[in-house]
């Protein structure tokens, strides 16, 4: 089974992996990886081949079981059950919603968290979860998501670390990878939001729309921001040594990726804040907008209520008013609207009404 490289909508940040192609993977399958210093293994499998083609890790060895769209409990207690993992854990990795967060049950460590894509301008999330031990690495994804694809092509090569590293620092990788694919969403956001930024006084866009555009974007950032928030608490932990699984070389290295996690809320905060000022910005400009068609309309009516009264005055059709036998009378009038006219408009141009 063979990934490639899938091109997103916007450059990627500096250092990110962009997702790899899941066009011709399986929706429903297992990726299994074995591996020590010294040996190698890596196949996958349908959910039906599961149970009897797996292969059995000897002593040294640790196991990394990638499960795919696998939601039928019937199938993950058997593999699962060799290593004693609790129900109510396999109750969370069949859940859909679950907040980021990390328990301990002694001899393994369970992740969940949630990453994010743009689909068709839509934000899109999917669940992730993580079972961490001395010996086994399990992940787990409701969909493929193409992010796993480079750690498992980078172990078929010899030289890679991680095949001389315990299963912690295997862990660590899965981990980083998830928090640096914060970074490409988030890099796509920020080009969303520069890009409804230069539109704001576009005087030809539609106002209703690009209103919706700004509340979307307000809306994501809160998902976000709710996702990121409790994932860098997770980080903290790991960092900070609070498990016994991540002590030594992985925990130096969670640390770097607990900076990344500061690094992003502050980075969406900044964002954030940026599209509600957008929206202060729209709004004020609309106001100004409407101020200035409600002058112009001003300015018609004053030009048109003196003409008013002295038509009105002039309609009055009385006996004793000279100007209505005057030969000129008429033009007399005519003459004075167009005096009143011309006046008003030079006062409204020197007030810079106009």
């Amino acid at each position: 089974m063979t990934d490639t490289t899938v091109s997103t909508p916007f450059p990627p940040a500096e250092g990110a992996v962009p997702r790899s192609d899941i066009s011709d993977v399986p929706q429903h399958a297992l990726h299994q990886t074995v591996y020590s210093a010294g040996s190698f293994f890596q196949a996958d499998f349908l959910p039906q081949e599961c149970a009897a083609a797996l292969h059995v890790p000897a002593a040294g060895e640790t196991n990394w079981l990638h499960f795919v769209g696998i939601n039928d409990i019937n199938v993950l207690q058997p593999l699962l059950a060799p290593y004693d993992i609790h129900d109510l854990v396999l109750e969370d990795i069949l859940s859909r919603k679950q907040r980021p967060k990390i328990e301990d049950y002694g001899h393994y460590v369970f992740i969940a968290a949630r990453v994010y894509q743009y689909n068709a301008g839509k934000l899109q999330s999917d669940q992730v979860y993580l079972i961490a031990g001395k010996d086994f690495v399990f992940t787990f994804q409701q969909r493929p998501l193409g992010l796993f694809s480079s750690i498992r092509k980078q172990m078929a090569d010899s030289r890679c670390d991680i095949r001389n590293k315990p299963a912690a620092f295997l862990a660590y990788r899965i981990i980083d990878r998830l928090i640096d694919d914060y970074f490409i969403t988030l890099n796509q956001y920020d080009h969303r939001v520069e890009a409804i930024d230069k539109t704001l006084f576009n005087a030809n866009i539609d106002n209703n729309e690009l209103l919706g555009r700004i509340h979307r974007l307000k809306r994501d950032a809160v998902r976000l921001r709710r996702t990121l928030q409790p994932l860098r608490d997770v980080l903290y932990r790991l960092a900070h040594g609070d498990f016994t699984i991540f002590q030594g070389e992985a925990g130096i290295y969670l640390r770097d990726v607990y900076d990344h996690t500061v690094q992003l809320t502050e980075s969406l905060d900044a964002s954030r804040d940026t599209v509600v000022g957008m929206m202060d910005v729209h709004l004020s400009f609309q106001s100004n907008r409407l101020n200035q068609q409600m002058r112009v309309l001003t300015v018609i009516t004053i030009l048109f209520m003196p003409l008013t009264v002295i038509t009105g005055i002039y309609g009055m059709n009385f006996d004793n008013m000279p100007e209505l036998h005057w030969r000129y009378g008429y033009f007399m009038v005519l003459g004075l609207m167009a005096l009143v006219i011309v006046g008003l408009l030079t006062f409204f141009s020197r007030k810079k009404w106009l």
